[in-house]
Protein backbone atom coordinates (compact mmCIF):
# COMPACT_ATOMS: atom_id res chain seq x y z
CA UNK A 1 0.00 0.00 0.00
CA UNK A 2 2.48 2.76 -0.85
CA UNK A 3 2.11 5.35 -3.60
CA UNK A 4 5.60 7.27 -4.51
CA UNK A 5 5.32 10.60 -6.59
CA UNK A 6 8.41 13.64 -6.99
CA UNK A 7 7.48 16.99 -7.16
CA UNK A 8 10.31 19.31 -8.61
CA UNK A 9 10.22 23.39 -8.03
CA UNK A 10 12.66 25.26 -9.45
CA UNK A 11 13.43 28.86 -7.60
CA UNK A 12 14.87 32.04 -8.49
CA UNK A 13 17.08 32.09 -5.42
CA UNK A 14 19.54 30.32 -3.88
CA UNK A 15 19.30 27.46 -1.64
CA UNK A 16 20.65 29.68 1.63
CA UNK A 17 18.01 32.30 0.69
CA UNK A 18 15.62 29.69 0.23
CA UNK A 19 15.97 28.31 4.21
CA UNK A 20 15.00 32.00 5.21
CA UNK A 21 12.24 32.39 3.08
CA UNK A 22 10.81 28.54 3.59
CA UNK A 23 10.49 29.03 7.37
CA UNK A 24 9.27 32.84 6.97
CA UNK A 25 6.04 31.33 4.52
CA UNK A 26 5.65 28.37 6.95
CA UNK A 27 4.65 30.65 9.66
CA UNK A 28 2.81 32.87 7.68
CA UNK A 29 0.75 29.95 5.69
CA UNK A 30 0.07 28.94 9.16
CA UNK A 31 -1.96 32.28 10.53
CA UNK A 32 -3.87 32.26 7.07
CA UNK A 33 -4.92 28.93 7.79
CA UNK A 34 -5.80 29.40 11.38
CA UNK A 35 -9.46 30.04 12.65
CA UNK A 36 -12.49 28.87 14.07
CA UNK A 37 -11.47 26.39 16.06
CA UNK A 38 -9.55 24.77 13.55
CA UNK A 39 -5.77 24.86 12.45
CA UNK A 40 -1.87 24.57 12.67
CA UNK A 41 -0.72 23.88 16.49
CA UNK A 42 2.75 24.36 17.31
CA UNK A 43 3.71 21.47 19.99
CA UNK A 44 7.42 21.74 19.74
CA UNK A 45 10.04 23.97 17.96
CA UNK A 46 13.82 22.55 18.93
CA UNK A 47 17.27 22.22 17.67
CA UNK A 48 17.77 18.19 17.71
CA UNK A 49 20.94 16.30 17.07
CA UNK A 50 20.88 12.45 16.14
CA UNK A 51 23.99 10.27 14.89
CA UNK A 52 25.54 13.49 13.89
CA UNK A 53 22.82 14.83 12.49
CA UNK A 54 21.86 18.02 13.63
CA UNK A 55 18.77 20.72 12.60
CA UNK A 56 15.38 21.80 13.81
CA UNK A 57 12.66 19.28 15.11
CA UNK A 58 9.01 20.82 14.85
CA UNK A 59 5.68 19.04 16.13
CA UNK A 60 2.69 20.16 15.29
CA UNK A 61 -0.96 19.62 15.20
CA UNK A 62 -3.18 19.68 12.53
CA UNK A 63 -6.90 20.63 13.61
CA UNK A 64 -8.86 20.00 9.50
CA UNK A 65 -12.32 18.63 9.90
CA UNK A 66 -14.11 21.33 7.22
CA UNK A 67 -10.86 21.15 4.92
CA UNK A 68 -10.85 17.68 3.86
CA UNK A 69 -13.81 16.24 1.49
CA UNK A 70 -17.10 14.65 2.68
CA UNK A 71 -16.10 11.36 1.99
CA UNK A 72 -13.37 11.30 4.36
CA UNK A 73 -15.62 13.39 6.67
CA UNK A 74 -18.21 10.14 6.48
CA UNK A 75 -15.78 7.93 7.39
CA UNK A 76 -13.70 9.52 9.45
CA UNK A 77 -14.52 9.87 13.77
CA UNK A 78 -14.54 12.78 15.46
CA UNK A 79 -10.74 13.08 16.69
CA UNK A 80 -9.44 11.32 13.73
CA UNK A 81 -9.15 13.94 11.36
CA UNK A 82 -6.07 15.93 13.45
CA UNK A 83 -3.05 15.08 11.78
CA UNK A 84 0.53 15.40 13.60
CA UNK A 85 3.49 16.18 11.86
CA UNK A 86 7.08 15.72 12.81
CA UNK A 87 9.77 17.15 10.79
CA UNK A 88 13.76 16.90 11.13
CA UNK A 89 14.94 19.79 9.59
CA UNK A 90 19.24 19.28 8.34
CA UNK A 91 18.81 21.92 6.05
CA UNK A 92 19.74 21.65 2.70
CA UNK A 93 17.54 17.84 3.40
CA UNK A 94 14.44 17.88 5.42
CA UNK A 95 12.13 14.97 6.18
CA UNK A 96 8.50 15.34 7.22
CA UNK A 97 5.71 12.78 8.29
CA UNK A 98 2.13 13.75 8.50
CA UNK A 99 0.15 10.79 10.50
CA UNK A 100 -3.29 10.46 12.54
CA UNK A 101 -2.97 8.71 15.83
CA UNK A 102 -3.96 5.26 15.80
CA UNK A 103 -7.71 4.78 16.74
CA UNK A 104 -10.15 1.73 15.98
CA UNK A 105 -10.65 2.54 12.69
CA UNK A 106 -7.10 3.73 11.25
CA UNK A 107 -4.65 1.95 12.99
CA UNK A 108 -1.25 2.65 12.07
CA UNK A 109 -2.59 2.72 8.77
CA UNK A 110 -2.25 6.20 7.39
CA UNK A 111 1.17 8.11 6.98
CA UNK A 112 2.23 10.51 4.16
CA UNK A 113 6.42 11.20 4.50
CA UNK A 114 7.84 13.89 2.34
CA UNK A 115 11.38 14.34 2.00
CA UNK A 116 12.97 17.37 0.08
CA UNK A 117 16.63 17.57 -1.33
CA UNK A 118 17.30 21.40 -2.24
CA UNK A 119 19.84 21.65 -4.60
CA UNK A 120 21.46 24.59 -6.41
CA UNK A 121 20.39 23.45 -9.94
CA UNK A 122 17.56 24.01 -12.27
CA UNK A 123 15.82 20.39 -11.94
CA UNK A 124 18.60 18.79 -13.47
CA UNK A 125 19.33 16.22 -11.18
CA UNK A 126 17.71 12.46 -11.67
CA UNK A 127 16.94 10.28 -9.09
CA UNK A 128 17.72 12.88 -6.17
CA UNK A 129 16.42 10.92 -3.28
CA UNK A 130 18.89 7.62 -4.36
CA UNK A 131 15.77 5.73 -4.93
CA UNK A 132 16.56 1.80 -6.72
CA UNK A 133 16.51 1.44 -9.87
CA UNK A 134 12.53 -0.38 -9.78
CA UNK A 135 11.14 2.31 -6.95
CA UNK A 136 12.53 5.38 -9.20
CA UNK A 137 10.79 3.76 -12.13
CA UNK A 138 7.17 3.60 -10.44
CA UNK A 139 7.60 7.12 -9.09
CA UNK A 140 5.78 9.92 -11.19
CA UNK A 141 7.45 12.87 -11.75
CA UNK A 142 5.46 15.83 -11.09
CA UNK A 143 7.41 19.63 -12.23
CA UNK A 144 5.88 22.36 -10.52
CA UNK A 145 5.99 25.81 -12.62
CA UNK A 146 5.09 28.84 -10.35
CA UNK A 147 4.60 31.38 -12.75
CA UNK A 148 2.52 29.13 -15.15
CA UNK A 149 -1.38 30.23 -14.08
CA UNK A 150 -2.72 27.01 -15.78
CA UNK A 151 -1.37 24.95 -12.99
CA UNK A 152 -3.44 27.17 -10.40
CA UNK A 153 -6.96 26.38 -9.69
CA UNK A 154 -9.35 29.21 -9.79
CA UNK A 155 -10.20 29.12 -6.05
CA UNK A 156 -6.36 29.56 -5.57
CA UNK A 157 -5.56 32.22 -7.51
CA UNK A 158 -4.78 35.46 -6.14
CA UNK A 159 -2.92 38.28 -8.16
CA UNK A 160 -0.87 39.72 -5.21
CA UNK A 161 0.80 35.92 -5.42
CA UNK A 162 1.27 35.82 -8.88
CA UNK A 163 4.93 35.30 -9.77
CA UNK A 164 4.20 36.19 -13.50
CA UNK A 165 3.54 39.78 -12.05
CA UNK A 166 5.07 40.08 -9.68
CA UNK A 167 8.60 42.24 -9.33
CA UNK A 168 10.78 42.54 -6.65
CA UNK A 169 12.48 46.45 -6.02
CA UNK A 170 14.90 44.78 -3.32
CA UNK A 171 16.65 41.94 -5.54
CA UNK A 172 15.32 42.90 -9.32
CA UNK A 173 13.79 39.46 -9.77
CA UNK A 174 10.52 38.82 -11.66
CA UNK A 175 7.80 39.12 -12.91
CA UNK A 176 8.37 35.78 -14.21
CA UNK A 177 7.58 35.69 -18.29
CA UNK A 178 7.09 32.09 -20.00
CA UNK A 179 10.86 31.13 -20.39
CA UNK A 180 12.15 32.45 -16.92
CA UNK A 181 13.61 29.47 -16.46
CA UNK A 182 15.36 29.04 -19.82
CA UNK A 183 16.52 32.53 -18.81
CA UNK A 184 18.13 32.28 -15.62
CA UNK A 185 20.63 29.83 -17.05
CA UNK A 186 21.81 33.25 -18.69
CA UNK A 187 21.50 36.16 -15.53
CA UNK A 188 23.00 36.91 -12.33
CA UNK A 189 20.03 35.63 -10.74
CA UNK A 190 20.40 32.66 -8.11
CA UNK A 191 18.27 29.65 -8.54
CA UNK A 192 17.67 26.12 -7.02
CA UNK A 193 15.53 23.41 -7.14
CA UNK A 194 13.31 21.66 -4.35
CA UNK A 195 12.74 18.07 -5.13
CA UNK A 196 9.96 16.48 -2.72
CA UNK A 197 9.71 12.68 -2.70
CA UNK A 198 6.15 12.12 -1.36
CA UNK A 199 5.23 8.57 0.21
CA UNK A 200 1.92 7.63 0.83
CA UNK A 201 1.09 5.17 2.81
CA UNK A 202 -3.17 3.89 3.12
CA UNK A 203 -4.85 0.88 3.70
CA UNK A 204 -8.15 1.40 3.85
CA UNK A 205 -10.37 -1.04 2.65
CA UNK A 206 -12.55 0.32 -0.67
CA UNK A 207 -11.01 3.81 -0.48
CA UNK A 208 -7.14 3.26 -1.03
CA UNK A 209 -7.34 4.50 -4.18
CA UNK A 210 -9.44 7.26 -4.01
CA UNK A 211 -7.46 8.44 -0.93
CA UNK A 212 -3.72 8.51 -2.50
CA UNK A 213 -5.02 10.24 -5.45
CA UNK A 214 -6.92 13.19 -3.32
CA UNK A 215 -3.25 13.55 -1.61
CA UNK A 216 -1.61 13.60 -4.66
CA UNK A 217 -3.48 16.13 -5.80
CA UNK A 218 -3.70 18.23 -2.54
CA UNK A 219 0.19 18.10 -2.00
CA UNK A 220 0.84 19.49 -5.79
CA UNK A 221 -1.84 22.18 -4.98
CA UNK A 222 -0.10 22.61 -1.78
CA UNK A 223 3.58 22.78 -3.38
CA UNK A 224 2.17 24.94 -5.97
CA UNK A 225 0.84 27.61 -3.85
CA UNK A 226 3.45 28.07 -1.32
CA UNK A 227 5.90 28.44 -3.76
CA UNK A 228 4.41 31.34 -5.73
CA UNK A 229 3.75 32.81 -2.23
CA UNK A 230 6.94 32.26 -1.05
CA UNK A 231 8.57 33.73 -4.48
CA UNK A 232 5.90 36.53 -4.26
CA UNK A 233 6.86 37.27 -0.20
CA UNK A 234 10.65 38.08 -1.25
CA UNK A 235 10.27 41.59 0.00
CA UNK A 236 9.62 40.48 3.38
CA UNK A 237 11.74 38.00 4.45
CA UNK A 238 14.96 38.76 2.21
CA UNK A 239 16.46 40.64 4.81
CA UNK A 240 16.08 38.78 7.60
CA UNK A 241 18.36 36.87 9.45
CA UNK A 242 17.62 33.19 11.06
CA UNK A 243 17.30 35.06 14.45
CA UNK A 244 14.70 37.00 13.34
CA UNK A 245 13.08 33.92 11.76
CA UNK A 246 13.02 32.24 15.10
CA UNK A 247 11.98 35.28 16.95
CA UNK A 248 9.18 35.01 14.48
CA UNK A 249 7.95 31.46 14.60
CA UNK A 250 8.02 32.39 18.51
CA UNK A 251 5.26 35.26 18.22
CA UNK A 252 3.46 33.12 15.67
CA UNK A 253 3.32 29.69 17.99
CA UNK A 254 1.99 32.41 20.31
CA UNK A 255 -0.63 34.29 17.77
CA UNK A 256 -1.80 30.42 16.62
CA UNK A 257 -2.87 29.24 20.12
CA UNK A 258 -5.01 33.00 20.30
CA UNK A 259 -5.98 32.85 16.55
CA UNK A 260 -7.42 28.66 16.60
CA UNK A 261 -9.83 29.62 19.03
CA UNK A 262 -11.53 32.60 18.02
CA UNK A 263 -12.96 33.99 14.83
CA UNK A 264 -14.05 32.22 11.76
CA UNK A 265 -12.85 28.82 9.72
CA UNK A 266 -9.76 30.30 7.31
CA UNK A 267 -7.72 29.03 4.11
CA UNK A 268 -7.38 26.57 2.04
CA UNK A 269 -9.94 23.65 1.81
CA UNK A 270 -10.17 20.45 -0.19
CA UNK A 271 -12.23 19.99 -3.03
CA UNK A 272 -14.66 17.08 -3.51
CA UNK A 273 -13.21 15.41 -5.95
Amino acid sequence: GFCLFHSQVVLPCSVEEYQIGQLFSVAEASKNNTGGGEGIEVLRNEPYENDGEKGQYTHKMYHIHSKVPSFIQMFAPEGALVFHEKAWNSYPYCRTSQFSKPNEYMKDDFFIKIETWHKPDLGTSDNPHGLSPEEWEETEVVPIDIADRSQVEDVDYKEEEDPALFHSEKTGRGPLGPGWKKELHNSTCPYMTAYKLVTVHFRWWGLQGRVEKFIHKQEKRLFTNFHRQLFCWLERWIDLSMDDIRRMEDETQRELDQMRNEGCIRGMKAGED
